[in-house]
């Protein structure tokens, strides 16, 4: 047995999947007839009422700009957008809400950080990655590459999905000035030991940034007990609305940091002849943001907080158990990701049938998964697939709906033989 299917986490008695489900009103529908089971969550993930009747009654009662009027609707509307920036230092226990940088989503954190940290690069600099990086924290950092000369360096992962961490320490030297690294493999679950690599990468002079696109929604997140230099987040996989993210910074590192983009609110002074720029966080967040989108987020975050990370967290580790052990028992399927620590991911080929041929009929019967290469195309390569079956795990999933997963891959059996 997999030491997945062993981790002693026992679900809270107080959890109650059947009642918070009621709370997210896109579960009542159904699909091609079927209930709908929704196992697409580590793409997006779906809306609690009180989040989608937060944002409508933002335009419904307070909608006007932020930061620039006195009016009383803009002085709500910026004190409601705020509150939301405070809530997101708390969730991550940042020291401070200057901190807190308000972007569209993590791809956009990361591009930040390779535009204005990444003009400090020079030819012969190294940026060290590992194997699981979705292509947004891959891709930012090859432009930076060409534009600056610096070497982008890539440690190795082993065939169960884990970081191989000898090659990691040995790809650290002194020439390494930025790591980058998923704290959560979207493709393949594992959970990184995201605080001895932070130490090891300090320990070489390298700042760190940490993509928890896919951890926020579902661990505890400490950036101050993490200490790492930067961290990042969507808004729409922690059941926040799309369009918003958040990047983490230490304040000493933003203020050294040049703006990204110009434009209004990230200045102070304009003239023709120079202009200088607004405090913290908001030289980085120039242009009107998506005021609805930040306040949702925030109601999302009190939303978990009222239930509870490690209930969430204990709840989708047992439907990951679950399904791990109905998987050994499929013919033909070959789990993609077998890490020790791994988050509610589970990723898998099944035979000669296409991934997408599954996928489909998997929503002939009601049942949303993903499918393709997940954004982490040289996970693929590393594993000889061109694609995935990727069932992923929410607070609102329950043991019934992974049975209907198995079920309709039976029906895929049955179809292709």
């Amino acid at each position: 047995m997999n030491a997945l299917t062993e981790r002693p986490e026992a679900v809270p008695a107080t959890f109650d999947v059947m009642r918070l489900r009621d709370d997210f009103p896109i579960l009542e529908r159904r699909v091609h007839g079927k209930p709908l089971v929704y196992l697409d969550n580590a793409a997006t993930s779906q809306k609690p009422r009180c989040v989608i009747e937060r944002e409508a009654r933002y335009y419904a009662e307070t909608n006007a700009n932020i930061h620039r009027g006195i009016h009383c609707l803009s002085q709500e509307a910026t004190d409601a957008y705020e509150a939301a920036r405070d809530s997101v230092r708390r969730f991550i226990n940042a020291g401070r809400r200057e901190e807190i940088v308000f972007v569209r989503g993590t791809t956009e954190a990361v591009n930040l950080i390779a535009a204005s940290y990444g003009q400090r690069f020079k030819p012969g600099d190294e940026i060290l990655i590992t194997g699981m990086e979705h292509h947004s924290n891959i891709v930012p950092w090859q432009l930076l590459c060409e534009r600056s000369g610096a070497i982008l360096r890539v440690a190795s992962i082993d065939d169960a999905g884990e970081l191989d961490m000898a090659s990691f320490e040995q790809q650290l030297g002194p020439h390494t000035r930025l790591v980058a690294m998923t704290h959560v493999s979207n493709a393949l679950g594992t959970i990184n030991p995201v605080r001895k690599m932070i130490d090891l990468a300090h320990s070489h002079g390298a700042v760190v940034l940490v993509d928890g696109a896919q951890a926020a929604p579902h661990l505890e997140v400490d950036v101050q007990t993490l200490d790492c230099d930067f961290y990042a987040f969507s808004g729409h996989k922690l059941y926040g609305p799309t369009g918003v993210g958040v990047l983490y910074g230490k304040a000493a590192l933003l203020d050294s940091m040049p703006p990204w983009q110009g434009g209004g609110d990230m200045i102070r002074q304009v003239t023709f002849a120079r202009s200088t720029w607004n405090d913290l966080p908001y030289k980085f967040e120039a242009g009107t943001p998506n005021i609805a989108g930040g306040i949702g987020l925030g109601t999302a975050i009190g939303y978990l907080e009222s239930i509870g990370l490690d209930a969430i967290a204990a709840h989708e580790h047992a439907l990951l158990r679950q399904a791990t052990a109905r998987a050994a028992d499929v013919p033909g399927l070959r789990l993609i990701g077998t890490a020790r620590d791994k988050a509610g991911i589970l990723s898998f080929v099944l035979d000669d049938v296409h991934a997408h041929d599954v996928g489909t009929i998997l929503d002939s019967e009601g049942v949303a998964v993903r499918t393709g290469h997940h954004c982490a195309m040289p996970v693929m390569e590393h594993f000889g697939v061109p694609a995935t079956v990727r069932a992923s795990f929410a607070l609102y999933n329950t043991p019934g709906e992974v049975d209907a997963l198995f079920a309709a891959l039976a029906k895929v059996r049955e179809v292709f033989g």
